[in-house]
């Protein structure tokens, strides 16, 4: 007698800002992951990949999401484009979870990253955990640091592990809901 088959459910939240969706990871991202993936930016986050490396980070964020219900969010502006990842990751092996970005070439210094990072940020607390994430940040990604900077993260520490040496930021404990006073 078959055994029965086992159901995989899939709820990513689709959230907007005012000039942002983000929204689940599509197999029409990755023309933008491949082309983000060949350029000089990507070296912060492992650039430089085959194209089958890039196939399965893409497949293994949808993974992520199934085992941990968050992940990276795929952001497009509110006209569709899709212009990069943000959200929380927690890999085997790290020791929390962290916001993590990276937009694509040309969309970098408008506040989309920050905006996307708020919002998945916010997600996370609102829906996994109240504790606050942290930010690895490899000490040449000056950019990186400005952002993580900008979102009230503190410096918490410098780290030499196998992935190298980056620091660790500490991103800010979310405010409790203001009470409702009656009227």
């Amino acid at each position: 007698m078959p055994r029965p088959a086992h159901q995989i459910s899939l709820a990513i939240p689709v959230l907007e800002t005012e000039r942002l969706v983000l929204r689940e990871p599509r197999e029409a991202d990755l023309p933008a992951m491949l082309a983000f993936n060949s350029g000089p930016r990507s070296s912060f986050i492992g650039g430089g990949m085959q194209r089958q490396q890039v196939w399965r980070g893409l497949l293994a964020n949808i993974g992520h999401w199934v085992l941990r219900g968050y992940g990276f969010f795929s952001v497009d502006t509110l006209q569709g484009e899709f212009i990069g990842r943000v959200g929380v990751i927690f890999h085997d092996g790290w020791d929390e979870p962290e916001l993590a970005w990276h937009l694509y070439d040309g969309f970098e210094g408008q506040g989309y990253a920050a905006e996307a990072a708020r919002a998945a940020r916010a997600d996370y607390h609102a829906r996994i955990s109240p504790r606050p994430p942290i930010s690895y940040i490899d000490p040449a990604n000056t950019r990186s640091e400005a952002l993580a900077l900008r979102l009230g993260a503190v410096l918490e520490r410098a780290l030499n592990d196998d992935r190298g040496s980056h620091y660790v930021y500490r991103h800010p404990t979310p405010c409790p809901p203001a009470a409702e006073t009656p009227a």
